[in-house]
């Protein structure tokens, strides 16, 4: 198995630490608001090497983290009137929902920040130790020259970054590329040798990552938009206080990109999970991003989420038979094409492609082939369940269909009935009608000569 190391911008062989255990840790979310499409791309392809690593039966331990104390989440706690906490935990509710409504499996370990507090002092504590960080006014701050090797991930030197850092007025520190492990914050703040105050950003990771995993590990991944600053800050203090190699691999997915920007809420151009959701099923979000490569930016729109749906509906309409499980499927040529492309740097295109073949081959009853898709499929997080609606969705979708038609139903075999009297009647123009507000609303028409049956898309 090869893996894109973003640290040496090399495809190399993947060798965990010890023999088949695989410590990996994933930059977790920041619980103040809904994720968006992005979080989606990162989530999603990070939990598919989750998936592909156990497949491969590698003991797997999985650290993706919550960071629960930050700029943003005090600012909306003063705005609403809340403590820190409520905002954090209601907006952690909301994430868990969005990542198990898109089939992303629960980390082995979730650590809050706010619950690893101790061990973040601990290590600021080390490194004032060490000489790499200084105290000034209750601030701890890294000595980013004390560490040579800064600027390695990004491919920055530091000479570069120095001589294009600002330089804030009346700024307290040593050098203006010296980064926070420790803010002093009187309202917030937790008890430390250097005052109450909370830690920074970068330092989090680093203390959760050694915690769980230990001062060594095989796979960091995240965004591409984390490589600088804080997988590089994460880099110097955590080889500063442990004093060797922190990651063995570092893997970044690219951005998710609308009008050939990057997607983020700063911009205001994101579009949350929640009301994707409403449009599109968690299986065509998904195929919207395994279709491209993992490393590579990738352009949303309407009409590639359109084209994802018709892949996803290609695939998950294969004729579906019992599962054997007695069917050893390794001795497959599809297995094998399949680990093969995987293999390869997660080339997940490929893999779909393989996909595909097997549900040509299950259309044409070829023994098996619906058991290695089902198998492989799940590999890469699909579901062959039929999405299904609550009542109160269902509801809503009724009264939608009833205000495009200027008509008031109860349920959609009412609505049903309605489209036959019109084709009874010879009244193509509102049978049109009435199939068009059906498929606005998400749901297809099967005519047939038992009758006319529904589904989700």
């Amino acid at each position: 198995m090869k893996l894109y190391n973003s640290y040496t911008n090399k495809t190399e062989e993947f060798i965990p630490i010890k023999e088949n255990k695989v410590s990996m840790y994933v930059c977790g979310p920041t619980v103040y608001d809904y994720a968006h499409l992005g979080h989606a791309r990162c989530y999603i392809t990070w939990d598919v090497l989750y998936r592909y690593l156990k497949f491969k039966d590698y003991d797997v331990t999985y650290v993706r983290n919550v960071t629960d104390v930050d700029d943003k989440i005090l600012k909306k706690a003063d705005e609403e009137n809340k403590t820190p906490e409520e905002v954090s935990q209601y907006w952690y509710g909301v994430f868990n929902d969005s990542m198990k409504a898109l089939n992303v499996l629960r980390p082995d370990m979730e650590p809050f920040a706010t619950k690893t507090i101790g061990e973040m002092i601990a290590i600021t504590k080390e490194l004032i130790n060490k000489g790499f960080a200084y105290e000034v006014n209750g601030d701890v701050y890294f000595r980013v020259k004390k560490f040579p090797d800064y600027g390695k991930l990004s491919k920055q030197h530091i000479d570069a970054l120095e001589s294009g850092a600002r330089v804030e007025t009346g700024d307290i520190k040593e050098n203006p590329l010296d980064f926070a492990l420790w803010k002093k914050d009187e309202k917030h703040g937790y008890n430390s040798p250097w005052g109450k105050g909370r830690p920074g950003w970068h330092i989090e990771c680093s203390a959760m990552s050694r915690k769980y995993l230990g001062n060594r590990i095989d796979i960091h991944a995240g965004g591409a938009d984390l490589i600088f600053p804080h997988h590089e800050n994460e880099i110097a203090q955590s080889e500063a206080a442990n004093g060797n190699q922190f990651v063995n691999y570092w893997l970044h997915n690219g951005f998710v990109t609308i009008n050939k920007e990057k997607m983020s809420k700063s911009l205001g151009n994101f579009l949350t999970i929640d009301n994707l959701l409403k449009n599109y099923d968690a299986n065509t979000i998904r195929f919207f991003i395994l279709t491209n490569h993992y490393r590579m930016p990738v352009e949303f729109s309407d009409e590639a989420l359109a084209s994802a749906a018709a892949g996803v509906k290609r695939m998950l309409n294969a004729k579906q038979t019992e599962i054997d499980e007695t069917l050893d499927i390794t001795t497959s040529d599809e297995y094998k094409q399949f680990v093969e492309a995987m293999d390869d740097d997660l080339n997940t295109s490929k893999a779909l492609a393989v996909l595909f073949d097997l549900a040509n081959k299950a259309n044409k009853d070829e023994k098996g082939a619906f058991t290695i898709l089902f198998k492989l499929a799940s590999v890469l997080g699909f579901t062959f369940e039929k999405p299904t609606l609550s009542q109160d969705e269902l509801n809503d979708k009724i009264k939608t269909i009833g205000e495009k038609l200027g008509e008031s139903f109860n349920s959609i075999d009412e609505i049903i009935t309605y489209r036959k009297k019109s084709r009874d009647e010879k009244n193509w123009a509102l049978a049109d009608k009435i199939r068009i507000a059906f498929d606005e609303a998400g749901i297809i028409l099967k005519d047939s000569k038992e009758g006319t049956t529904w589904e989700l898309k």
